[in-house]
């Protein structure tokens, strides 16, 4: 069986939208919401989900986003997420996220972001 939360953020270094969109789509419910830092108000629904993810993709080409750590609580699970490429400086960046993301039926219902992982810097 696979893991839907690390098929939604492997979705994110997939250039093709369409194939993106698929991988997404397959990983969350209809009415999926999403926050982060970058989200102004909620994102609700698979469509504005797949736009926002495509922005990473084109503002980030070559970037990843792989989950480094998670635990689960029921239907809730904590993840650590390494985005990473290579910077405007030809370096290779890693910046770490953390999202607490709910399940329902086995897909992502509802996702919160947030920059680091809440530890001293």
């Amino acid at each position: 069986m696979t893991d839907p939360i690390s098929d939604f953020f492997n979705a994110w270094e997939i250039s093709d939208s369409a194939q993106r969109a698929e991988n997404i789509a397959n990983s969350v419910t209809p009415e999926v919401e999403y926050d982060d830092p970058r989200t102004p108000e909620t994102i609700r629904g698979v469509d504005a989900l797949c736009q926002y993810v495509g922005m990473f993709s084109e503002n980030a080409p070559g970037w990843k986003a792989d989950v480094v750590k998670s635990d689960t609580i029921n239907r809730f699970t904590r993840v650590t997420v390494a985005f990473s490429g290579i910077g405007p400086d030809g370096e290779q960046k890693i910046q770490l996220g953390q999202y607490f993301v709910e399940k329902s039926a086995d897909k992502i219902s509802k996702i919160v972001g947030f920059v680091g992982t809440g530890q001293p810097d």
